[in-house]
């Protein structure tokens, strides 16, 4: 297991404030379906957890989840410890306002980088919060907290801007990946799957091309 001791600094600290100002700011002055990166059918993201092939009880996150519908169609499908991290209380808030208030979900409000694992995730899914990250500290601080929190031989998926996407989200940088580059930042413990291009088409009609990357973690003896 990785530890987290001497990680956090007062200047990741202010950061982290300022992400949540940002994207608490986002959620309030706009509707779910009004936001860049809305899917009213994660049809792609469904069919990779789909072929991950995992039991009905495994433990999925989506982190940086937000306000998304996946965690609706998760329960739909049967899936019974779904969890959604994001750095906003206020995505989450939209999110959870939809479903059933017994609906069995674990909601996180927590910056990826402070986060704590208290379970290991059978699936890790990432829709675009992993390419926000444009510092290498943070993008370490990341791989910690997934190395934490995913079991071995669970399952990662990632979806960022691809090579040809944009470079700019929300009014932030992002860092955009194809396979090579991303495999980079992984490390050699994670092993892809498969790969897939998706060109999705933003509320205003705009096109925004993404890859969606599937690994299997395995780390290395005494890493686990």
């Amino acid at each position: 297991m990785y530890g987290f001791a001497g990680w956090l600094s007062g200047e990741s600290d202010v950061e982290d404030d300022r992400r949540k100002e940002h994207w608490d700011r986002v959620y309030r002055e706009k509707e779910p379906t009004q936001t860049s990166w809305y899917q009213s059918d994660p049809a792609l993201s469904l069919a990779l957890i789909e072929r991950a092939a995992l039991d009905l009880n495994a433990r999925i996150i989506d982190v940086g989840g937000g306000a998304s519908v996946l965690v609706d169609r998760l329960l739909q499908r049967g899936f019974q410890q779904p969890s959604v991290l994001d750095i906003s209380a206020q995505g989450l808030e939209k999110a959870r306002a939809r479903l059933p208030v017994n609906a069995a979900v674990d909601w996180i409000v927590s910056s990826i980088t402070e986060f704590r694992p208290t379970v290991r995730y059978a699936l890790w899914h990432d829709r675009a919060l992993f390419h926000f990250l444009t510092d290498p500290l943070d993008r370490t601080r990341y791989l910690a907290v997934l190395r934490e929190g995913l079991a071995p031989q669970g399952q990662l998926i990632v979806a960022a801007f691809a090579p040809d996407g944009p470079s700019r989200c929300s009014g932030l940088e992002v860092v955009r990946y194809d396979a090579e580059k991303l495999g980079r930042e992984l490390g050699a413990e994670f092993q892809l799957l498969e790969e897939i291009t998706e060109t999705h088409i933003t509320p205003s009609g705009l096109e925004q091309r993404f890859g969606y990357f599937r690994y299997i973690y395995q780390p290395a003896k005494g890493l686990e």
